[in-house]
């Protein structure tokens, strides 16, 4: 009867493993979903573009960065 009980747990599982491998992987990550990254041209922090503010071609982590490149 043991042999009967570990047979059919040995086909049940190279079963479950055989289902599991043939199932194409999940995409996790949407590599859409990128964004390009800037520097900002005071401190040289790098941030996404989103996150960024723009002043003519440069970009800046903060407003008081920004005003400081202006002032000088």
């Amino acid at each position: 009867m043991a042999r009967l009980i570990f047979l059919v747990l040995a086909i049940a599982l190279v079963y479950w493993l055989l289902r599991r491998f043939r199932q194409p992987p999940s995409e996790t990550q949407d590599t859409s979903q990128t964004e390009d990254m800037v520097s900002c041209a005071y401190c040289g922090l790098n941030l996404p573009k989103s996150e960024a503010l723009s002043s003519g071609n440069n970009f800046y982590c903060c407003e008081a960065h920004r005003l400081e490149s202006k002032s000088e």
